[in-house]
């Protein structure tokens, strides 16, 4: 069974705390928004669906046990809060989508006069709740479309190898992942030969989290240098590249963990199909192409210290952005809950 990094019941909310895997597995209590937004800003939740997950959950648990005179007051809590928590992280879509949706509802429901304060309150706290079963169906439902659309590729019966990047699993989701809902696809269907996984420097999320899931889960793989992508293609038979997204454009290019970009360049040129795995969610409309995508800034010390220790030269500068633009022109295809994409298809 994979992971379950999110735990939420009755007004009560828990995490996993990502900065002390792989060494502790240890929970966290999230008492409401400003919990909330550290969590996400120290990156002790991380990846696009669960950052909006966990953002509009630490709203719903302060509202939980929170009376409201007037929808007015409702709907001013609601909307300063969620905007409050999308500066919290700002490249990933995710949690400006949900907080979108969740402030047009709270105002649809305020203008119709049938509905009471605490009727608006049940609505907005049943929507927000749903929003973890929802993620892990969707989650499984990209781990089917992307499975058979590698295996299609592939000759019958032979075993994949697979390339990820930083982790897109359950602790980066709901449950069971994106891209690596993918792989665990493909390793239920006795399909899978092996996965690799990049270390994803500068923070490691491939070395501490993505290997913590193969291992837990009892999948097949091997941990990669950033730096090796390269003479794995040329040595192993890779199948497909396989990746998350913090946000795609409406033409397909795609933000996401820094590193991204230098993969699928590698992967176009040794012909080896490249993907992203996102949901319909980390998809902006509104924004053409990835020029448009802001991208986040992260601070030295990720770059210069490894834990406690220094390993960067005292008095060095450094540029550390924590996601790059993949082109759509080096995209293979987007897969989603509703099918895989090429990314010139995505509008329609």
């Amino acid at each position: 069974m994979s992971l379950r990094a999110i735990n939420y019941k009755d007004g009560k909310l828990e995490i996993l705390d990502q900065l002390l895997l792989p060494t502790q597995s240890k929970y966290i209590k999230i008492n409401g928004v400003e919990d909330g937004w550290k969590a996400i800003n120290k990156m002790q939740v991380r990846g696009a669906p669960a950052i909006a997950i966990v953002g509009c959950l630490s709203l719903a648990v302060e509202i939980f046990n929170e009376s409201f005179s007037t929808k007015k007051d409702f709907k001013q809590e609601v909307e300063g809060k969620l905007n409050y928590l999308i500066s919290a992280r700002p490249t990933a879509v995710n949690m400006k989508l949900a907080a979108d949706e969740l402030i047009e509802l709270t105002n649809n429901l305020s203008d119709d006069e049938n509905i009471t304060v605490e009727e608006l309150k049940k609505r907005f706290l049943d929507t927000t709740e749903s929003m973890l079963e929802k993620d892990i169906f969707d989650n499984m439902a990209i781990g089917q479309h992307g499975a058979y659309e590698i295996l299609s590729r592939a000759n019958e019966g032979a075993g994949i190898k697979v390339l990820t990047h930083c982790n897109t699993g359950s602790l980066a989701t709901a449950g069971y992942g994106t891209a690596l809902g993918v792989i665990r696809k493909l390793h239920d269907m006795k399909r899978l030969d092996h996965a690799y996984c990049t270390e994803t420097r500068p923070y490691n999320q491939g070395a501490r989290l993505t290997a913590y899931e193969f291992v837990h889960d009892k999948i097949p793989a091997t941990l990669i240098l950033d730096n090796m992508v390269a003479s794995l293609f040329k040595s192993r038979q890779i199948a497909a590249v396989v990746v998350g997204a913090d946000r795609v454009a409406a033409n397909g290019d795609t933000a996401n963990k820094i590193g991204t970009y230098q993969i699928a360049l590698v992967a176009k040129h040794h012909g080896v199909p490249f993907y992203i795995a996102a949901p319909f969610t980390s998809i902006d409309f509104s924004i053409p192409s990835g020029d448009f995508i802001k991208i986040e800034e992260r601070p030295d010390r990720e770059m210069t210290h490894v834990g406690d220790y220094r390993i960067a030269a005292p008095g060095i500068s450094c540029w550390n952005p924590a996601f790059d633009i993949t082109p759509s022109d080096l995209i293979t295809g987007i897969i989603t809950e509703k099918g895989v994409f090429a990314p010139s298809k995505l509008k329609q």
